[in-house]
Parts: structure tokens; sequence; C-alpha cells
């Protein structure tokens, strides 16, 4: 007859059994957690995109409507005119000479519409000017200045009343009127900066020079030409289409990418439907 050892147990783990488990638990563990740190960087970084995008497209859409109701209400509107300050004197209220004397457009910085500050030029790769009526329907509401300039890489909007004898300039220009209106704008970026961003987006800065955020067709007799081409048609009172480019980059590089830049290109184009002054 065969005794059972009272001494017997049941078969556990042993040690190095226990070490190896917590071995392939950690590495697990830490794949996982990688892996979901890696989408919570991914997850961000397309967030931050996704906000960059939206609102430079809703600034470009306001852009686009601003310039689609510039010189309103004109002054052939009105059998007499009444106040400078209820009717548009011209569609872009750029100095010098605002609003008798036009002046030429130029691109890069050229032409001879500058504004009052030292260094500036409007209307201009980075500054637009616009006189119109934002509540014409509205009786006896006034005609309204709205700026849009880019200073650094962000753009600011500004709007003020328009007030007879007063200059746009030094009005949209006053304490507290220019406000922060897209983060991130990289249009005029520096030569260093556009290099780098071209190693990447070969094709966004062509001939490696900043991109204007602003660019003018001008009426003429054989039909819209771009401003500084159009001969004496080359004034504000002539601008009939406005193109609008908006290269926006996203705070953060991109985890996924090399750390590279994400950057986004927006192009709209606004057609003012008033008539030429």
């Amino acid at each position: 007859m065969t005794r059972t050892s009272r001494n017997s147990r049941p078969a556990g783990f042993t040690l190095i059994e226990l070490m190896v488990a917590l071995g392939i638990f950690l590495v697990t563990s830490a794949v996982a957690f990688s892996l979901l740190g890696m989408s919570q960087q991914r997850y961000q970084s397309e967030s931050q995109v996704t906000n960059s995008f939206q609102d430079a497209r809703l600034a470009l859409d306001e852009i686009v409507r601003d310039v689609n109701g510039a010189g309103f209400p004109p002054p052939n509107q009105f059998s007499t005119l009444p106040d400078a300050s209820l009717y548009a004197s011209t569609p872009f209220a750029w100095s010098p000479g605002y609003p008798a004397t036009p002046c030429q457009i130029g691109t890069a910085g050229g032409g001879t519409c500058t504004t009052a500050t030292a260094g500036d030029s409007a209307p201009g790769d980075f500054d637009l000017m616009v006189e119109t009526n934002i509540n014409p329907q509205v009786a006896n509401s006034p005609v309204q200045w709205i700026r849009y300039q880019l200073q650094g890489t962000t753009l600011y909007r500004g709007m003020v009343q328009k007030f007879a004898g007063d200059d746009p300039d030094a009005d949209t220009s006053g304490p507290g009127v220019m406000v922060p209106y897209v983060q991130n704008v990289m249009n005029n970026a520096s030569a260093g900066q556009i290099t780098q961003f071209q190693a990447f987006y070969p094709g966004m800065f062509p001939g490696g020079a900043p991109v204007p955020i602003f660019s003018y067709l001008c009426d003429t007799a054989t039909g819209p030409q771009p401003c500084p081409l159009a001969g004496g048609n080359n004034s504000p009172a002539n601008i009939r289409d406005v193109a609008i480019t908006l290269i926006v980059m996203a705070p953060s590089l991109d985890p996924q990418a090399g750390g590279r830049p994400v950057l986004v290109q927006l192009n709209g184009r606004a057609r003012r439907i008033n008539p030429n002054f």
C-alpha cells in the first residue's frame, strides 16, 4: 500500500519564472505606453493644424467679405453728397493724398502709396485698408475704415468709424484699434526661415521670396491687369480684384515627420462689386 507524503505541496512558480513574467509585462507595458504617447502627440499635432486651418479660413472669408463691399456706398449713389462720413470716398483708403490725390500701387514695398508710419508701405503686400459701410441696412449709418496689417508673424485687424477730414492711417493706428487676428502667419518670413520651409515645402515660397498676403488687379480699358502694370489706371480707385494668400504655421513641429514645421497655405480672391471712383 502506497502512502501519500504529508509534505507534498501543489506545484508553484519559481523565482526565475516570476522574473521572466515580470520582464515580459514591463516590456509590453513600455511598448503600449510608447504607442499611447505617440498617438497623443499625433492627435495634438493634428488638432493644432486643424485649429490653425480653421482660424486662417475664417480670416480669409472675412477679408473677402470686406473687400467685396469696398467703396460702399459710392458718391454717385447720392444726388447731393451728405457728410463725408456717410459715403466712401475711395474703396481703399491709402495715404498719401487721401482721398483726392491717387497714389501708385507697387509690389514688394514699391509704389508711392505709403502710410504715415516710417518704413511702412501700402497698398502693400501685407497692409490693406478698406473703406465701406458694414451696416447698410441701418439708415444714416457711418462708413468704417477696416485695416488688415501683418506685424511680425501676427495678422492684425482693426476697424474705426470714418470721420471727415481724418487720416485713415492715423485713426486705424490709434491705441487699441488693431487687435491680433491670426497668429503664426509666415508670409513675410526671413530668408533663413524660407530656406528651412522650402526643404519641406519646395513650392510654397517661389523664388525664395516672401509671399504677399494681398495682390491687386486694376480695371483698364482692356480688362483687369496687375495694378503695377496698369499704367494710368494703377490707383486704389481702380482696384477690382484682390488675391489673398495666407501661409499659417502650426504652433508645434510634427513629431511624426522628423520634427518638421507644419504649414498650411490658403488662397482666396475677392472682387469689389461697387463701381470705380
